[in-house]
């Protein structure tokens, strides 16, 4: 039987408000989290793969050139995760069945989860699989493409969480505790990252 497709769907298009400086192209251990997250999500296999950019586009699309994505940009970033969630969605292929949605801002994301998700979806592909931490339902997540039309309006800014949380029973938790450690003020890159987490050389 043939494995179903699945497509990764890295939404890396956010302004980073918070944080003061686009989140994404901070290096951990050298490397950008976008081109990070991105690498950790290829290593899945997907069918396709694709980045949505919005804020700072040409800079993310720099900080990944090397890798086999395509760039999607969102032109309606600064109304939610939701408009970047519906953008990716609707730019992918119809032989697709299920997107890999994966942020840039989990720096405990490691490639063993991701594969467990596709994993999980896989064995009932009409389902979600979802990572499961701090009592919750959340990304990254294997959404199947029988939820595409429920995400494609956009208009939200929490994408597919509420989502998952309110079809919970249609959902594969995957544990994963430490992704609930996320980046979104200069504190949290700190503490998440013992202080090894600095700007991009080509931003200071």
């Amino acid at each position: 039987m043939t494995a179903p497709r699945h497509a990764l769907l890295l939404l890396a298009a956010g302004g980073s408000r918070r944080l003061g400086q686009p989140k994404q192209l901070l290096r951990l251990d050298g490397e950008t989290l976008v081109h990070r997250a991105a690498r950790l999500g290829l290593a899945t296999a997907p069918a396709e793969a694709i980045v949505v950019c919005g804020a700072n586009a040409d800079a993310i699309r720099d900080a990944v050139a090397d890798l086999p994505l395509r760039k999607i940009l969102c032109s309606a970033w600064e109304n939610g995760l939701g408009e970047s969630l519906a953008a990716g969605l609707g730019a992918l292929s119809p032989t697709i069945d299920g997107a890999l949605v994966v942020l840039c801002d989990q720096p405990a994301l490691d490639a063993g989860h991701l594969l467990a998700l596709r994993d999980a979806w896989r064995g009932d592909p009409a389902r979600a699989a979802a990572s499961a931490y701090g009592g919750v339902l959340g990304v990254p997540a294997l959404l199947p493409r029988g939820w595409f039309a429920a995400l494609a309006g956009g208009g939200h800014d929490r994408g597919a969480r509420d989502l998952l949380r309110s079809h919970a029973g249609q959902v594969h938790a995957v544990p994963a505790p430490p992704l609930a450690d996320d980046i979104d003020t200069p504190a949290q890159a700190r503490a998440a990252t013992g202080g090894s987490l600095g700007p991009n050389p080509a931003q200071e």
